[in-house]
């Protein structure tokens, strides 16, 4: 595993089918992600590869503004970005099925920090705080799926 890498993953009791529909609404993942605070479309596209955005990712003191664009789409299975900005990379929401009409909810990260924010080292130090926030974003989403 790289210096950036981080996979969750999170046993969601719903279906994929009803997952997914939540999941694709990019707009809609400020209401889970707690570090992502506003989502800015690039253009009239909303969901299916190319679509682009730009996100104002917070998490303490540290803000950035990412340009992000969907490279794989595959409807109620997978859902992949490429990130460019303060850090750089690649990410990947996987949805796989599970028993008794639930589902499982993969994360996948690959990030790439600047040198001044310590490169690899950084991304190192930055993992178990991206884990701990990325873990409660997807149980923020468990919740808003069962309320």
């Amino acid at each position: 595993m790289s210096a950036g890498a981080i996979t969750i993953s999170h046993p969601m009791p719903v279906n994929a089918t009803i997952l997914w529909e939540e999941l694709r609404h990019i707009d809609r993942h400020v209401q889970w992600m707690a570090d992502a605070e506003s989502i800015e479309f690039e253009g009239d596209q909303r969901e299916g590869v190319g679509t682009s955005f730009r996100c104002r990712t917070k998490i303490g003191p540290f803000v950035t503004v990412d340009r992000m664009t969907i490279t794989s789409w595959v409807e109620r299975r997978e859902m992949g970005v490429t990130h460019q900005g303060l850090v750089t990379g690649v990410g990947k929401f996987t949805v796989l099925d599970g028993p008794n009409d639930t589902c499982v909810l993969t994360w996948q990260e690959s990030l790439r920090f600047p040198w001044w924010a310590l490169g690899p080292i950084g991304a190192t130090l930055a993992r178990p705080v991206l884990q701990f926030v990325w873990r409660k974003n997807l149980q923020r989403l468990e919740g808003n799926l069962t309320s």
